[in-house]
């Protein structure tokens, strides 16, 4: 959601050396974009815990004499780093009890005050500091690197007996299962536009991930249709790659939705307890499926009552709406 601020923050100031501090389980989303000339590398443990380690980063950060910290990170933690790192010019929104650890303590927009998709909260920061001067509401989300990922994808696609057109699937869902369409149908629906195709399919996720991606599998392979499963075996860079090299993505309501989405994937995305018009892929070849229910965006983490949301969305439905991606794409 932060890459269009990213993005927009470069092309204000292209000579600016600009330094993403990040965990390292996102570093991989930023590393190879124009917008970003360094990654630092931020392991300390969260809570007071790690503060020895936090304390030895600020004083790293501090003999760098950095010139401005932009926060889209909203915790009282990130306003504290720059504030300990002696960073002149501190820019982020006034949350989390933090303002006056900001130089410039930005108002929090208001519902109704900016468009509801949440990219556009990272941009209003840069709008409301005065760091540009306006921002399109139209464009989509977009990873510039996207060639390059697809083209290292298609040699470890290759290496794992998965070449020539490859759909991706996910399966998982961080935030919890109400988010998660039944495995069975994303088998089905894999399989029926793998058949029309003749695709291999792919399958992606967390080692957390690893059994509901192995059942996807298992279908998969019952029905006599070449898959791979790469649950919990690639880094995040790794999936860049891999999946910016499929011909189409299936997926949930997730990180790997928004990662196909922005790399011009053709992505299938299956919505139930979330709102996709706040975090929903972007973009003319990204297609979001859901059954409009009376309960439905709940933003729940599992369902109380029959998860009528997901269970309502038939594997054809999925089925069709992607090969219409797909032929769309090859037209």
């Amino acid at each position: 959601m932060s890459i269009p601020a990213l993005q927009a923050l470069r092309a204000r100031f292209p000579d600016a050396q600009i330094s993403i501090l990040a965990r390292p389980w996102v570093a991989g989303l930023y590393g190879r974009e124009p917008f970003c000339d360094e990654l630092i590398p931020y392991e300390a443990p969260k809570g007071w815990k790690g503060i020895g380690d936090k304390w030895a980063l600020a004083s790293r950060l501090r003999r760098r004499k950095f010139d401005c910290a932009i926060l889209f990170q909203n915790a009282f933690e990130a306003a504290a780093l720059a504030r300990l790192a002696g960073i002149p010019m501190r820019v982020g929104y006034a949350r989390d009890g933090r303002g006056w650890l900001l130089s410039h303590p930005i108002p929090v927009p208001r519902p109704g005050e900016t468009p509801r998709h949440q990219r556009f909260y990272y941009l209003e920061l840069l709008k409301r500091a005065k760091l540009i001067d306006g921002y399109s509401l139209e464009s989509p989300i977009r990873l510039s690197a996207a060639p390059a990922a697809a083209e290292a994808g298609r040699r470890r696609l290759k290496a794992a007996s998965a070449g020539g057109s490859v759909i991706g699937v996910s399966p998982g869902a961080a935030y919890g299962g109400a988010k998660r369409w039944l495995p069975e149908r994303f088998a089905e629906a894999a399989v029926s536009v793998a058949r029309e195709w003749s695709a291999t399919i792919a399958i992606f996720g967390s080692k957390e991930e690893w059994d509901t991606c192995n059942a996807v599998r298992q279908r998969i392979v019952a029905a006599e249709v070449p898959c791979v499963n790469f649950a919990g075996e690639t880094s995040l860079g790794e999936f860049i790659e891999l999946a910016a090299a499929c011909e189409l993505f299936l997926t949930n309501d997730s990180g790997p939705m928004h990662i196909a989405s922005a790399l011009g994937i053709p992505t299938v995305a299956i919505f139930g307890a979330t709102d996709d018009e706040a975090t929903g892929p972007t973009g003319s070849h990204a297609q979001v499926v859901r059954e409009p229910v009376e309960c439905s965006p709940c933003l729940l983490r599992e369902c109380p009552i029959d998860h009528r949301c997901m269970t309502r969305v038939s594997a054809e439905r999925v089925a069709q709406t992607a090969m219409g991606l797909i032929a769309a794409r090859r037209s």
